[in-house]
């Protein structure tokens, strides 16, 4: 059976800074239509940078949907059809300061499927080099480092909520066991 849905209307609800938001009505498999809310992103990149001393260099910021300060790797939007390494080496040193020798790709996340088209490409960082860092005007930050066994533990405790943070620490701790 043939899964895919074909797109035969496309409305354009709202468009914001970061965000666009469009209904699409759909033809279903089986022949009847529906309608499908997407919420467009040009993507983001995360970054996990691990010391040479395997501590994960983590930053704490408010997330204002949950009112809560998370703890999360560093991380961003990308810059239109920017590149997703070029976009990860800025919010590497935007907000941790930190620039590194070595960058692995560890594949890509889509955080939320059934509403969302974002797709966030995640790195791991090593040969770390610090330095000044500089966040965005709106961005205020507390850079922390966590063992990366704790970092696993952490996610297991759900003490990190934050999904990418989860998937590529948890990829991190399982290629780096290889």
């Amino acid at each position: 059976m043939d899964l895919t849905e074909k797109t035969i209307g496309r409305e354009l609800i709202f468009k914001g800074n970061i965000i666009r938001v469009r209904k699409d009505t759909v033809l279903l498999p089986n022949g009847k239509t529906s309608t499908r809310e997407v919420v467009e992103h040009n993507g983001g990149v995360c970054v996990v940078p691990l010391t040479d001393r395997s501590e994960v260099v983590f930053v704490r910021q408010f997330r204002y949907p949950y009112g809560q300060v998370l703890l999360e790797i560093p991380a961003g939007k990308r810059d239109g059809d920017e590149d997703p390494l070029v976009c990860g080496k800025r919010e590497l040193k935007e907000e941790t300061g930190a620039e590194a020798d070595e960058y692995i790709g560890l594949g890509e996340l889509y955080p939320s499927p059934g509403y969302c088209g974002e797709v966030i490409t995640m790195y791991l960082a090593k040969g770390l080099h610090f330095g000044q860092c500089s966040p965005d005007d709106d961005e205020f930050l507390l850079v922390e480092k966590i063992p990366l066994d704790t970092a696993v533990q952490m996610i297991l405790n759900g003490e990190i909520k934050d999904s990418k943070t989860q998937a590529a620490i948890l990829k991190t701790r399982l290629m780096l066991s290889k």
